[in-house]
C-alpha cells in the first residue's frame, strides 16, 4: 500500500488567517462588508415571509428588517467578545417560522379586524414568547448542563450533525435559485468560476481578490444584470411570483425604509405572555441551540481553531440565549442562531479572522440605523443569495464530513450510524415539511396547537433529528468496545479547557475576565 500523505489533522492547514491573525485594514473592511451583504438574504426573507401574515405593511416590514439587523449586530459582537469567541455571525433563524406562524394564526389575534392593530398585538405576543423561551438557552448554557451533555458527543456522532447543519438547508439552495433561473444560475456559475478557477489570479499586487471577495465581485455583476433586465421590461406581464423573485423593484424596501431609525427595546409596546405561545417557541430555541452547536464546530475548524471545549460551548449557548431575549425585547419577529452561510464564507475566502466578523457587526448596526442606505443592498433579488447558499451550505456540510477522518470508517458499526443519521436527518424533516403550511397545519395536528408547533418544529430540523439519532446510537451500540473506532482518543483532549494548551489562545475571554470567570 502506498504511504498515506494526508494524515488526520486537528486543524485545517490551507487557510491564511486564523482567529487571532488579521488581514490588512483595507481587506478587513471589505471582508466585513461582504459578511454583511451575505447575511442580508435571511434577514430580508424571514420578515418578508412573516410580517404580511401578521397584518403588517411594507413599512412595517422595513422596520422589522432594520431591527433584525441591528440586534444581529449586537448579538454578533457579544458572541465574538464574550461567547465562544469564534468568528460566527449571529442572525435570524428559520427554525422559528413554525412557532411564529402558530402565534400568527392564534384565533384571538386573527379576530382583530384592524390590520395594523393585529400586527402590533401579534408582534407583542411573539416578543413575549421569545423572552420566556430564551430562558432555556440561558439556563442550559450558564449552568453548564449543555456542556455536560456535549461530553456524549464524539467525532462520529458530531460529523452527521455538522454535515446536516449545511446539507439540511438544501431547500434554500437550488429550489429558490430556480425561481429566477436566469439570475440565479449565472450567479452560481460565476461564483464557482471566480472563487475556484481564478483564485490564483492576482491583478492587484499580492492580494487574491477573486478568492477573497467573490460575493462582492459576482454579486455586483449579477445585480447590475438583474437591474438591466428589470429596466428593460423583461418581466412585464410575467406571473407575480416571477416578478417578486426576479425584479429589483418589487420589495418596496427603498421607498418604505426611513432615512433614520434607531431601533430600541419595546418599540412595538410591552410584550404579552401566553403559556401556549411560550411552549411552542421553546421548540425553536432547542432547535437553534442544536444547529448553533454544529455551526460552532464547523466555524472552529474553518477558523483554524481547536473544537470548542464543553465550557466554551456552554458559554456561547448562554450568550445566545441572551441574544434571543434581546430579539424578544426589540421585536425582531424571530430568534437568533449562528448564520450557516457566513460560516461557509470563512472557508470560501480562507479568512477566519475574528476582527472581520466584529467589524461586520458594525456594518449591520450602521445600515440598520440609516435605513435607506441599507435598503439599497437589501433589494437584491433573493435568487442571488440562493446561488451563494448552494456553495456555502455545501461547504459547511463537507466540514462536518471531515470529522470522519478521526474515526474508523472501515468499521460497519460506524458506517451504519453515519448513514442512518444522515439519511433520517434529511428524510424525516422532508416528510414533516411536506405536510406543513403557514396556516400551522402539519403532520402533528391535535387539538393542542402549541403541541403541534413543538413537534413539527423539532422534527423539521435536520440537525435536531441527526443529533438525536447519532448520539443515541453512538452511545448505546458497543460503546466500550468501539472507543477508538468512534475517535474518542482524539476527541477527549478537547472536552475541557485545560485539555489542550491551544484553547487558551483561541477561547480566553478579553479584558482579563478569566480572572473572574475561570474556565473549567
Amino acid at each position: 500500500m502506498a504511504e498515506i500523505t494526508h494524515p488526520p489533522m486537528d486543524q485545517l492547514q490551507d487557510l491564511e488567517y486564523c482567529i487571532d491573525s488579521n488581514p490588512s485594514w483595507a481587506e478587513t473592511i471589505l471582508l466585513a462588508f461582504q459578511n454583511y451583504i451575505l447575511m442580508l438574504g435571511t434577514s430580508v426573507m424571514i420578515p418578508t415571509l412573516l410580517v404580511p401574515a401578521m397584518g403588517g405593511t411594507d413599512r412595517d416590514k422595513a422596520l422589522v428588517i432594520q431591527t433584525l439587523l441591528f440586534v444581529a449586530g449586537i448579538n454578533t459582537v457579544l458572541q465574538a467578545l464574550f461567547g465562544t469567541r469564534l468568528p460566527a455571525v449571529i442572525g435570524g433563524s428559520y427554525a422559528y417560522v413554525i412557532p411564529v406562524a402558530y402565534i400568527i394564526n392564534d384565533p384571538s389575534l386573527q379576530r382583530i379586524s384592524d390590520r395594523h392593530d393585529r400586527f402590533i398585538q401579534t408582534m407583542r405576543a411573539i416578543q413575549g414568547a421569545l423572552v420566556i423561551a430564551s430562558s432555556i438557552q440561558i439556563i442550559l448554557g450558564y449552568s453548564q448542563v449543555w456542556g455536560l451533555f456535549s461530553r456524549f458527543f464524539s467525532p462520529l456522532g458530531m460529523s452527521p450533525v455538522v454535515a446536516l447543519v449545511g446539507l439540511g438547508l438544501f431547500q434554500r439552495g437550488f429550489p429558490l435559485l430556480g425561481n429566477c433561473v436566469e439570475i440565479g444560475l449565472p450567479m452560481l456559475l460565476l461564483v464557482i468560476g471566480v472563487s475556484q478557477y481564478l483564485k490564483h489570479v492576482r491583478p492587484l499586487r499580492d492580494i487574491p481578490i477573486f478568492e477573497r471577495f467573490p460575493i462582492l465581485i459576482c454579486g455586483t455583476i449579477i445585480w447590475i444584470y438583474s437591474l438591466i433586465l428589470t429596466a428593460g421590461g423583461a418581466y412585464h406581464n410575467k406571473p407575480i411570483a416571477t416578478q417578486i423573485s426576479c425584479r429589483t423593484d418589487r420589495a418596496n424596501l427603498i421607498s418604505t425604509a426611513p432615512w433614520f431609525k434607531f431601533p430600541y427595546p419595546l418599540q412595538w409596546g410591552p410584550p404579552t405572555f401566553s403559556a401556549g405561545h411560550s411552549f411552542a417557541m421553546m421548540s425553536a430555541v432547542l432547535v437553534s441551540m442544536v444547529e448553533s452547536t454544529g455551526a460552532y464546530k464547523a466555524a472552529s475548524r474553518l477558523a483554524i481553531a481547536t473544537p470548542p471545549p464543553a465550557y466554551v460551548l456552554s458559554r456561547g449557548i448562554g450568550w445566545q440565549g441572551i441574544g434571543i431575549m434581546l430579539d424578544g425585547l426589540f421585536g425582531t419577529v424571530t430568534g437568533s442562531t449562528v448564520s450557516v452561510e457566513n460560516v461557509g464564507l470563512l472557508g470560501l475566502t480562507r479568512v477566519g479572522s475574528r476582527r472581520v466578523v466584529q467589524i461586520s457587526a458594525g456594518f449591520m448596526m450602521f445600515f440598520s440605523i440609516f435605513g435607506k442606505f441599507g435598503a439599497v443592498f437589501a433589494s437584491m433579488p433573493f435568487p442571488i443569495f440562493a446561488a451563494l447558499y448552494c456553495v456555502l451550505f455545501g461547504l459547511v456540510g463537507s466540514v462536518g464530513l471531515s470529522f470522519l477522518q478521526f474515526t474508523n470508517m472501515n468499521c460497519m458499526r460506524n458506517l451504519i450510524i453515519t448513514g442512518l443519521s444522515l439519511f433520517l436527518g434529511i428524510s424525516i424533516p422532508q416528510f414533516f415539511n411536506q405536510y406543513w403550511n403557514p396556516s400551522h397545519r402539519g403532520l402533528a395536528h391535535t387539538n393542542a396547537a402549541w403541541f403541534n408547533a413543538f413537534v413539527n418544529t423539532v422534527f423539521s430540523s435536520p440537525a435536531m433529528v441527526g443529533l438525536t439519532v447519532a448520539v443515541i446510537l453512538d452511545n448505546t451500540i458497543e460503546v466500550e468496545k468501539s472507543k477508538k473506532d468512534r475517535g474518542m482518543p482524539w476527541w477527549v483532549k478537547f472536552r475541557t479547557f485545560r485539555g489542550d494548551n491551544r484553547n487558551e489562545e483561541f477561547y480566553t475571554l478579553p479584558f482579563n475576565l478569566n480572572r473572574f470567570f475561570p474556565p473549567t
